[in-house]
């Protein structure tokens, strides 16, 4: 690591936000309400996992349009013992869906999945089989301390009582509000008077508020085997969705290990299969260590080359062998190699953007939130969640007040390819729940929302810390790229003449404000201090806890 970066850059930034520190606890999370709920366990003396739940819980209400309880997502847990496991609450392919349920849109490319009528895309038959609520209840469970109706008093507080609007809020429903106008429950809370709502203006939620009541009552199995996913499955039927009684009370979550990737002396532990992010991130890092990423700079015409052309790989390997492992044999050890990343990296040409093709054998047959919490007991969680795109099917369930998932659109609509549709298939997504360790201890653990731009994203926060000498602030505000193959899509802060200098390269570059979205996470400093950070991309904000109870013995008393 160094600590003088910015005297090699070739792209200069400065931080918008500031970093919280604490010695008792953290929690970022992408709004100041959620943050505070975590908090507000961890100082009745609850552990990370039961501020995790707290803050997702509320989340669900004051960032409906990227979380809910009728979405799906990937938990990264590290106990005391340091131990580590991945929580698998992914959404699953309805068990009335086939693969030709769908028709793809005439001329699709191979990896736009869009069908005729949007139907995987907008409405009931979007929806998939909700992981999120049954993962949530099971976590705290296992790993929490606290009561599921202790964990959930703020975000019933939060609906009931209503909160203000922020900006972003408000600038997510004006990118949808086309199509929530459509829908009567959704427009009635998000678009009163068919317009967004304004900013500081109050989101009352009432009918969630008696939902989450009911939750906080009787478990997941409210909706899993009750009156709730009555109301779900009914309103399916009704109106053409695919989600039926057996698709709920079959439902199960999954534990699985982490992916590790050993890289300049730090490990990387990431999340397996059916995420595709773990393993990409590994291989890429593979590729990298064979280059000064360090002498080479951050933000420089160069080092976004070599970016560029690992992402470009990644997603062609991605594209090939990515989904379910009950479904496909995923090639994790052959991606995840040293000699296969030698093998790549040899094909690379240093000033030369290139077209890449998978490296392993074709197998046949963005809109999210990120949470991470620690406390004093040495628990960490790093949690990714999501409807998928912003207000997912872009309609709520009335009877629940909850805006449903639309993770049918990550499924392939074209039958025979290793991301298309099976009954019961889990989605494959690009959560990136990452951790990184140095000498044995956790150094790092951090995520970010934003479809297929999270693992990218993540992979240069952890090259910012590690090869750059980054503070945690300004590995996770820095300057991204992303590309698939198509244009490199640049942030604005990279200069004119870096543009220049990779457009000479070969790189069809595109200039945009933002790739991927809010970053957070947090440091874990030798001394036992915890740094948190949030980015300017979401209402991110990290919340610490420090000071403590007070000293044993201590009297207070009036001559």
């Amino acid at each position: 690591m160094t600590s003088n970066w910015r005297d090699r850059a070739g792209t200069d930034f400065h931080c918008q936000k500031q970093p919280a520190s604490s010695s008792r606890g953290m929690v970022v999370s992408n709004h100041p309400l959620a943050s505070a709920a975590g908090v507000e366990m961890l100082a009745a003396g609850g552990n990370a996992i039961d501020a995790a739940i707290a803050t997702l819980f509320t989340l669900t209400v004051v960032e409906p349009m990227m979380v809910g309880i009728i979405g799906g997502g990937m938990a990264h847990i590290r106990l005391a013992d340091g131990s580590h496991r991945f929580i698998d609450g992914q959404s699953t392919v309805p068990s009335a869906v086939r693969p030709d349920t769908y028709t793809s849109k005439p001329g699709s490319a191979h990896d736009v999945f869009d069908t005729i009528g949007d139907e995987n895309l907008n409405g009931p038959k979007a929806v998939a089989v909700p992981g999120s609520l049954k993962a949530w209840c099971e976590t705290l469970h296992r790993f929490g301390t606290m009561s599921l109706a202790d964990v959930m008093q703020p975000a019933i507080k939060h609906a009931a009582r209503g909160y203000a609007a922020t900006p972003y809020l408000h600038e997510c429903i004006s990118d949808c509000a086309d199509e929530m106008r459509k829908d009567k429950a959704i427009s009635a809370i998000y678009l009163p008077g068919g317009m967004p709502i304004k900013p500081g203006e109050r989101v009352m939620q009432s009918e969630y508020a008696e939902t989450l009541t009911y939750i906080a009552q009787h478990g997941e199995a409210a909706l899993y085997q009750g009156p709730l996913g009555d109301i779900l499955v009914d309103y399916m039927k009704a109106n053409g969705g695919f989600i039926a009684r057996e698709d709920l009370t079959s439902y199960k979550t999954v534990e699985r290990q982490p992916v590790r990737a050993d890289y300049r002396g730090w490990v990387i532990l990431g999340p397996p299969p059916p995420a595709a992010s773990g393993v990409h991130i590994a291989q890429m890092l593979n590729i990298l260590e064979g280059y000064d990423i360090a002498e080479l700079g951050f933000g420089t015409a160069e080092t976004i080359h070599y970016l560029a052309e690992v992402l470009k790989i990644a997603f062609a390997d991605r594209a090939a062998a990515s989904g379910d492992p009950d479904f496909i044999n995923v090639p994790v050890e052959r991606l995840t190699s040293k000699a296969y990343a030698d093998e790549r990296r040899g094909a690379i040409d240093s000033t030369r953007a290139q077209k890449w093709g998978a490296g392993v054998q074709q197998l046949e047959g963005a809109h999210t939130t990120h949470m991470t919490a620690a406390d004093a007991f040495g628990n960490v969680i790093a949690t990714t969640q999501t409807i998928n795109n912003l207000f997912g099917a872009k309609i709520m369930i009335p009877g629940l007040g909850t805006v449903p998932n639309n993770y049918m659109n990550l499924y392939d609509p074209r039958p025979g390819h290793a991301l298309s549709l099976a009954p019961g298939k889990r989605v494959t997504t690009s959560m990136s729940p990452m951790m990184a360790l140095r000498d044995g201890k956790l150094a790092y653990a951090l995520g970010l929302p934003g479809g297929k731009r999270i693992f990218p994203s993540a992979l240069q926060a952890l090259v910012n810390l590690i090869d750059h000498g980054m503070s945690l602030q300004e590995a996770v505000e820095a300057p991204r790229v992303w590309t698939e193959g198509n244009a490199l899509e640049v942030e604005l802060a990279v200069p004119d003449n870096v543009r220049a200098k990779l457009t000479s390269f070969g790189h069809k570059v595109l200039a945009v404000p933002t790739v991927a979205g809010g970053m957070n996470g947090i440091q874990f400093h030798d001394d036992g201090r915890m740094s948190g950070a949030a980015c300017w991309r979401a209402d991110g904000t990290p919340i610490g806890m420090a000071g403590g109870l007070a000293r044993a013995g201590v009297r207070f008393g009036l001559a």
